[in-house]
This record gives structure tokens, C-alpha cells and sequence, in this order.
């Protein structure tokens, strides 16, 4: 015990380090010398900002505009606002704010659903405040010190909990087109999980889906111990991007709490977005498909706050949504986010489109937690069944074209005799619950038991 305390010790002076660097200081004031798109040009201040810091601009119509340095330009601050700059003009006076962003979650929070400043937007009050303030912005452990990842979690979902399970401190994608899906299964693992707590962060949602995720999709249950974190898709970048970091920041305490925590975002694609807006406008060059070189160094920096935590404290598992651009997989975010994560699932739209939820694409996906993870008996029954869904896979289109006959190959008779029940099996619909061990089970009865069905029944269209 005394060395889980002393291992743990660092992440406390560091947060009262943090507390001390936050007293207040002098009053500083600037002007604003130009506003252009979605920046504001800052006069005066050249030797007191530095980027990440916040400052207020006094609009002409009498408000205080919440900013953050964004760049330096010829001498200049380059500030980005997180709201409208409606009001905004030459000669606004601007104040460098003593305080950065920081939260102070607590239990209280269990249930309620902010803003990306942590504000309240549930209309339940204000929310309580706990005796730590953390960072939006902050460093993982350090990776000598973490532990290795847990146990199984169960998510209540078949298809993971059997083949591609998920256990404490891994971080998984789940990655798909639009409508195939995710915030679906989202909610259901937000419901069923027996994870201690989690934390939900919705980065750029539409506003209309937000209340349908938390009524349809979460519903009283998942949202009893859960904090929900919502930047809808019409608000500024920076509050986007906040609410990425917020979401950790949240998850972070409550594993510092030795809590198993269940941190689900939806989604890294369009929290990148928003750090393509800002690195635009602070002038960075366009890369890969317009995203700036920062929006690559920052994924990383975000993912790796998920994972496993060290002696003392709890795990945060991630559960990350990327919306693939065009149904490509390959696409620059998809492509840099599964080489962080520790296994990805992937929605398959033709599998939606036959009517098969969750639509997981048991062959295409991978947790890479597997098959460390799963008894010898429980890594041969899944290597069995993705045999069968691969030898069936292989001769789907020519069983579909009706060229394959019965008796030519005995594993293309097997695969087709058991891929009904399999396909049943991965069917699952969003109101039903299968814990790990019930999954196991079910899985081996339909495989242990003959062939049934009709073979050589065409694939589903």
C-alpha cells in the first residue's frame, strides 16, 4: 500500500503545482486591432501572451467574449473566440484572464450533461464542486509506471463480448460511415457495461440527435451514473475541441477515484475537424486532405490519456467513434487513429443494409487485446467461428450467383450450414442484454451443435 502512494504521489504535487501557477496576477490589458473570419488581432500584449492562454474581449455591446491564443503573427496575438464575434471591432479592449480552464467534478456530476467549459446545460442547477481542479489539457501517466491492461469488461454486446472483447484500460475505435450505427451501439455499451462509471463525450453531434441520444439510446439507466460532455456541431471549434478535452479531463478523476471508468466519444473525426479550423486560421500550411500538421500530433495526445492507470487508482477504458469520410477506411484521421488505438471495430453499411445490427464486421475488426485475454477454450471457439465466416465470405458471391454446388468442398458445406445461426447470433437488438458469460455460452451451444439449416441458401442480399 505505502508504494501505490508513492506511485500516485507525483499526480498530487502536480495538481497543486497547477493550483499555485493559477493565482491571480496582474491586470493585463491590450486592444483589438483587426478581426477577420474567425480571429481577432491583438495589440499591445506582445510580451505577456503566450498560446493556450485566455483572454476576455469587451465587445461594443457591452459583453465579455471568452478567447483563447490560438498563434502569434508579426508581433500580434492571434486569439479565436468561443462564441460569435458579433460586436467585436478596432480598439476593443482586451484583458488577459489570470485563471486557464479548469473543472472540479464530483460525484454530483453522475447524471448531468455540460457544455465543453464544464457549464450545465440540463437545466438541473449548478453542478457541485470537488476539491481538485483538473486541466483540461493534461499528460497520461507515465507509461513505465502504468499497468498492463485488466480483465474483460463486458459491454453487454454479444459481438464484442465473445469475439472482440474490450477489457479495463483498452482503448478501441469503432469505426464507420454515417448512419450505420455508432452512437447505437454506443448507448447500448453506455447501458450495459459494468464499468463503474462513464463518461460520454458527443463532439460536434447534431443538435436534434443530442436529445434522442440521451432519451432513446442511453435512456434512464445508462444516464444514472454517466456524465455526458455535448459540443453540437454549429458551435466555434474551440468549443469542439474543449469538449474532447473536457471528456477526458472528467474520466481522469474519477480513475484517480480508483473507479473503472468507460470513456466513450463520438466522434475523434470531428473533434479533428475543429483543430483543422483552428490551425487554419493561425496559419498552419494544409496537408493530408487540409488537416494541419498540429491535428496529427494532438490525436495522440489525446488517446494516450485513456488506458490503464497506475498503482492506486482506476482505468479508463476509450471507446472511440470515427466517422470515416466517404466509407474510407483509409482516410488521413481513420488511418492515424488505428495505428494509436488497441484494436478497431468496423461497421460494415452492407451489413446495415440487410437489416444485421450491430453491424460489426467480425473479419475486418480487431482487438488487440486477444487472445491474451480469453482461456485456450475460449480463443478456440472464436477461432472457429471466424473460420466459418471466412471460408463462407470467400465463396458469398459465387453461392449468390447460384455457381457453387452442394458437395464440392465439405468446409463450404459447414460454413453455409452455420452461417445463419452466426449471423443470429451477432444480431442483437439495442434493447437486449448479454453478459460475458451468457455470450460464451451461447456461442458454444450454436457451434457444438450439427449443421442446421439450408444448405447452400443464398447470403443475404
Amino acid at each position: 500500500m505505502r508504494q501505490a502512494h508513492a506511485t500516485h504521489r507525483p499526480l498530487r504535487i502536480a495538481q497543486a503545482i497547477t493550483e499555485i501557477e493559477r493565482l491571480p496576477n496582474l491586470r493585463l490589458v491590450g486592444e483589438v486591432k483587426g478581426a477577420y473570419g474567425i480571429t481577432i488581432e491583438a495589440d499591445g500584449l506582445e510580451r505577456h501572451l503566450a498560446v493556450g492562454d485566455r483572454c476576455a474581449v469587451e465587445t461594443r455591446r457591452g459583453q465579455q467574449m471568452l478567447c483563447e491564443v490560438i498563434g502569434i503573427r508579426d508581433g500580434r496575438g492571434l486569439l479565436m473566440s468561443y462564441q460569435d464575434l458579433g460586436g467585436v471591432g478596432v480598439g476593443c479592449p482586451i484583458i488577459v484572464l489570470d485563471r486557464g480552464i479548469v473543472v472540479r467534478p464530483n460525484r454530483g456530476w453522475l447524471g448531468r450533461t455540460v457544455n465543453g467549459l464544464g457549464e450545465p446545460i440540463d437545466g438541473k442547477g449548478p453542478l457541485p464542486s470537488g476539491p481538485l481542479a483538473y486541466p483540461l489539457r493534461s499528460s497520461p501517466p507515465p507509461a513505465f509506471f502504468r499497468r498492463r491492461v485488466g480483465k474483460k469488461l463486458d459491454v453487454g454486446v454479444r459481438a464484442m463480448n465473445a469475439l472482440l472483447n474490450l477489457c479495463q484500460g483498452q482503448r478501441m475505435g469503432i469505426f464507420a460511415g454515417s448512419g450505420v450505427g455508432k452512437s447505437t451501439l454506443l448507448g447500448m455499451m453506455a447501458r450495459y457495461t459494468n464499468a463503474d462509471v462513464v463518461v460520454i463525450g458527443l463532439i460536434g453531434e447534431r443538435g436534434r440527435e443530442v436529445q434522442e441520444f440521451l432519451a432513446s439510446e442511453l435512456g434512464e439507466q445508462g444516464t444514472a451514473r454517466s456524465i455526458v460532455v455535448v459540443s453540437t456541431s454549429d458551435e466555434p471549434p474551440l468549443m469542439r475541441r474543449q469538449a474532447a478535452y473536457l471528456t477526458l479531463a472528467v474520466a481522469e478523476h474519477f480513475r484517480d477515484q480508483g473507479k473503472q471508468v468507460l470513456c466513450l466519444m463520438d466522434s475523434v473525426t470531428r473533434f479533428a475537424m475543429a483543430l483543422r479550423e483552428i490551425g487554419l486560421a493561425a496559419g498552419e500550411p494544409p496537408t493530408t486532405k487540409g488537416y494541419t500538421p498540429s491535428v496529427f500530433a494532438e490525436l495522440p495526445r489525446l488517446l494516450e490519456r485513456a488506458g490503464p492507470g497506475v498503482d492506486g487508482t482506476g482505468d479508463i477504458t476509450g471507446v472511440f467513434a470515427v466517422l470515416v469520410d466517404g466509407d474510407d477506411h483509409n482516410e488521413p484521421i481513420a488511418d492515424a487513429v488505428r495505428g494509436i488505438l488497441d484494436g478497431h471495430l468496423i461497421l460494415d453499411r452492407a451489413i446495415a443494409e440487410r437489416g444485421r445490427y450491430p453491424a460489426i464486421n467480425i473479419l475486418r475488426s480487431v482487438s488487440r487485446t486477444m487472445p491474451a485475454c480469453n482461456t485456450e477454450q475460449e480463443a478456440a471457439l472464436v477461432r472457429r467461428v471466424r473460420q466459418l465466416l471466412a471460408t463462407y465470405e470467400d465463396m458469398a458471391d459465387l453461392i449468390r450467383i447460384g455457381a457453387y454446388r452442394r458437395g464440392t468442398d465439405p468446409k463450404v458445406d459447414e460454413a453455409i450450414a452455420y452461417f445463419d445461426r452466426i449471423d443470429g447470433f451477432l444480431t442483437q437488438r439495442k434493447d437486449e442484454h448479454t453478459n460475458l458469460t451468457a455470450s460464451y455460452e451461447l456461442l458454444a451451444r450454436l457451434v457444438a451443435a450439427p449443421p442446421g439449416g439450408v444448405v447452400g441458401k443464398e447470403p443475404p442480399r
